[in-house]
């Protein structure tokens, strides 16, 4: 035989309770069965909220109490087809009511609502729904569990007889029929008969001990969800369900927040050895989960991460503690006397204190408990008082196989640590089956999503992305994303998951994903949007994983960085600016990057998609020293003097390099020799030298008096400068040599000048918009290191950012 159990959203709804019965009359042509049912979902809450009402002597009790009269009749009138079985029930129904109407009655009268009166008025729920289901199901009969479900009273809670439960239970159903109705969740005391309950959940419990006694083959429990899951999927999208879990997982993951079974279930099925299946009634066809004593090619060092809200820690400290035989003795005895339960407990190896996990509505009792306990030790000193902090969370990760797997608590606390989550107390006991921390709750929706997807319980790693910037740069890039997410996804399991996007003026967000066809008619219909607005709602989303794309040339974007990396979100750069700024501002930025575990990288800075700063790195990591850097850097320069020539005069190639979009969009910042400059100093940086802009001289070839005004004034005044470009350009002709802007750095001192370069120069033949760079090392000293390619243009810059991306991906 098998015992089924259906919770109250299984007897919930007209189209729940019809499956529930096509679920049982199936099985009960398999083998005889026991069916276990909660009250309809919600009627245990509501029928507690009358109560209060009726105790406070407010009149809306009698409200709540039709609702729910007026619920169980148009359910019968719904789903019992038979006149003749409807007119039954309803007498059976209107009499439980009329008996709960009369306690609720005496509640309101007298005002006084004890715990025996509140047992009394929870037991309804089960025996009205069990009623109703017992006349559902044909060939059905109905058991009262009061009969031979027994407990007694310990400190004010209700604990099963076992022995005597046991014994009632087996003769009880010594001649089973086909199919037994019993209601959960309540019993009586064994030594008073006055109606008891076995606690919120108790359904579940009251299945396992009928299953337990009969020693049946199988305990189904059929809830609204399909087993077990990896986490908690409201949370966690990419949650999927746990095949197979050993008792021990399912006990860790139930008694921290996995709310799939009351947690006492599991014991009295465990000692027997007899499985329980988790089905979900609304998807009676899928397989569910099992759980079970052992578990065959078990290869999962962690099968679930579960958590629970709502914790407050109380830490007792106090030197006297150190060496002193009984002080946790005391602790947990006077929380036990007073009903307290403590759900974690950390102490620290110096026995100096003992941090212990309650939930919250226990807090300031317990506070007030061991202040008490531990008065006198107080008073003098020896001790202090109760240190309590609330509004945390704790987080479990669970996996018998834990224990197997060397270094999951060093990857754990580095995957928190790199995500800018503090751990205020952990926990992990011998058996090595669970890990236990506590967060600030605020923490709690990135930490479940940091740990799941980094431990590989996520079908995909997922990178969550704000790009701000959406023109040449940005829009590319965003392209290049969508186009590649799929295979992203297929090949490399990685899903990039782009959450905000911002232009100069708006901003979009969305959790789960921006869809990057439409993007930009959703920006045009989204609210305005300021740096620092932006900064807010990205730091207030509190992502996991997460990377702030600067595609802009903004400084004041540029000017969100420390906030971003100091609250561990990853910065990638197209934007030059911060990299560029004061020597302090830059080596702020690299120290906290460095120091939360986080990245900033801007490897497009410079050279847009080639891997220049990269390179320098790289060398620099194996220990080789960076001597000298010469450097054609700007695209737009190079570009502007391969253009020139005896029909394309100096002005005109300006333009085009304007129009082609090799420049900003003031050309002044290129012809002004800045954009080197700024690069020239991050490279110089980057190879270990203090420097800034204004130490790099500057050899310069349009007159300072072209920088001043307008952009507009600029392009009327540029055509002047033609003649004598022509005039030098022939020159440079005759001489079979070509210009070329070139940057240098020679042992940290820098400089950026317009050089006249021969066939046997590298720089002589670099056409178009092409960068390169020479790199003089200790180890390529008399060879230097030669790095050439494109060095301007939207898409390369894009699959530039892109790359930086996917370094952080690959992670």
């Amino acid at each position: 035989m098998k015992v089924l159990k259906f919770g109250g959203t299984s007897v919930g709804s007209v189209k729940s309770i019809l499956s529930l019965k096509r679920i049982v009359e199936n099985e009960a042509r398999r083998q005889p069965i026991v069916v276990v049912v909660s009250a309809l979902g919600g009627i245990t809450d509501q029928l507690i909220a009358t109560s209060r009402l009726a105790v406070s002597g407010k009149d809306e009790w009698r409200t709540s109490f039709e609702q729910m009269v007026d619920r169980h009749h148009k359910m019968i009138d719904t789903i019992i087809t038979d006149p003749n079985d409807r007119e039954t029930l309803f007498n059976t129904v209107d009499a439980l009511f009329e008996q709960l109407h009369s306690i609720y009655f005496g509640v309101f009268l007298i005002r006084d609502l004890s715990k025996k009166t509140q047992d009394a008025i929870v037991s309804y729920g089960e025996r009205l729904s069990s009623n109703i289901v017992a006349t559902l199901v044909r060939g059905s009969k109905w058991m009262d569990s009061r009969s031979f479900i027994k407990t007694y009273d310990i400190a004010g809670k209700n604990t099963l007889d076992s022995a005597l439960t046991n014994q009632l239970v087996v003769e009880a159903f010594k001649d089973m029929p086909r199919v037994t109705l019993v209601p959960g969740f309540i019993s009586t005391d064994r030594d008073t008969g006055e109606i008891t309950n076995l606690g919120r959940g108790g359904s579940d419990y009251t299945a396992a001990i009928i299953a337990a006694a009969l020693d049946a083959e199988v305990l189904e429990i059929w809830t609204d969800v399909d087993g077990f899951m990896t986490a908690d999927p409201r949370v966690i999208k990419s949650a999927y369900t746990i095949d197979q879990l050993s008792y021990v997982e399912a006990m860790e993951l139930c008694n921290f927040g996995a709310k799939v079974i009351y947690p006492p279930t599991i014991y009295p099925v465990c000692v027997k050895n007899i499985p329980i299946r988790v089905k979900n009634t609304f998807n009676p066809s899928a397989p569910g989960t099992i759980i079970k004593d052992k578990i065959a090619n078990d290869a999962k060092p962690i099968k679930g991460i579960s958590s629970i809200n709502g914790t407050s820690l109380i830490t007792v400290s106090g030197l006297s503690m150190v060496g002193v035989i009984g002080v946790n003795r005391r602790i947990f005895t006077a929380l036990a006397d007073n009903g307290i339960s403590v759900f974690l407990v950390s102490q620290a190896s110096s026995e100096n204190s003992t941090s212990i996990g309650v939930r919250n509505e226990d807090a300031e009792e317990a506070v007030e408990v061991l202040n008490h306990e531990f008065a006198s030790e107080i008073a003098n000193g020896a001790m202090f008082p109760m240190h309590l902090e609330s509004n945390l969370a704790t987080i479990a990760i669970v996996g018998e196989n834990m224990k197997h797997t060397p270094g999951i608590a060093g990857k754990l606390f580095g995957t928190l640590g790199r995500s800018g989550i503090s751990v205020i107390a952990c926990a992990q006991g011998g058996s090595e089956t669970n890990i236990s921390f506590v967060v600030d709750s605020r923490s709690l929706r990135k930490s479940l999503n940091v740990l799941h997807d980094s431990f590989f319980l996520s079908e995909y790693k997922v990178l969550n992305l704000f790009v701000c910037g959406v023109g040449t740069v940005g829009g590319k890039l965003l392209e290049q994303i969508r186009n590649q997410y799929d295979e992203l996804k297929e090949h490399s399991r990685l899903k990039l998951n782009v959450v905000g996007i911002a232009s100069s003026k708006n901003a979009i967000f969305d959790r789960d994903g921006i869809d990057l066809n439409n993007y930009r008619e959703q920006l045009h219909n989204s609210e305005p949007s300021t740096p620092q607005s932006l900064c807010e709602n990205i730091l207030k989303m509190n992502i996991f994983n997460s990377v702030f794309v600067d595609c802009t040339a903004s400084a004041d974007i540029a000017a969100l960085y420390p906030a971003l990396l100091n609250h561990n979100i990853n910065v990638v750069a197209a934007n030059k600016i911060a990299a560029s700024s004061s020597y302090d501002n830059y080596r702020l930025l690299k120290d906290t990057a460095l120091l939360r575990g986080v990245k900033f990288l801007f490897e497009t800075n410079v050279g847009a998609g080639l891997p220049i700063i990269g390179t320098i790195n790289d060398l620099r990591n194996s220990g080789d020293r960076i001597l000298r850097i010469e450097a054609v850097l700007s695209g737009t320069l190079n570009f502007i003097f391969n253009e020139i020539a005896a029909d394309v005069p100096f002005s005109e190639t300006v333009r085009r390099a304007k129009e082609q979009g090799y420049s900003e969009p003031d050309p002044r910042i290129d012809l002004s020799g800045t954009d080197v400059i700024r690069k020239l100093v991050i490279l110089t940086r980057e190879a270990g030298y203090r420097i800034e802009q204004d130490d790099v001289e500057k050899h310069l070839f349009v007159p300072d008096e072209y920088f001043q005004g307008s952009v507009e004034d600029f392009w009327k005044k540029l055509p002047k400068l033609d003649a004598d470009f022509e005039q030098k350009r022939e020159q440079l002709e005759k001489e079979d040599k070509r210009w070329r802007f070139v940057a240098t750095m020679d042992q940290g001192k820098a400089s950026v000048a317009l050089k006249a370069v021969g066939k046997d120069h590298p720089f002589y033949s670099l056409e178009g918009s092409n960068n390169i760079v020479l790199l003089t090392t200790e180890r390529y000293k008399e060879y230097p290191m030669l790095i050439q390619g494109y060095g301007a243009g939207a898409s390369v810059t894009a699959a530039g950012v892109f790359a930086n991306i996917m370094s952080i991906a690959n992670i």
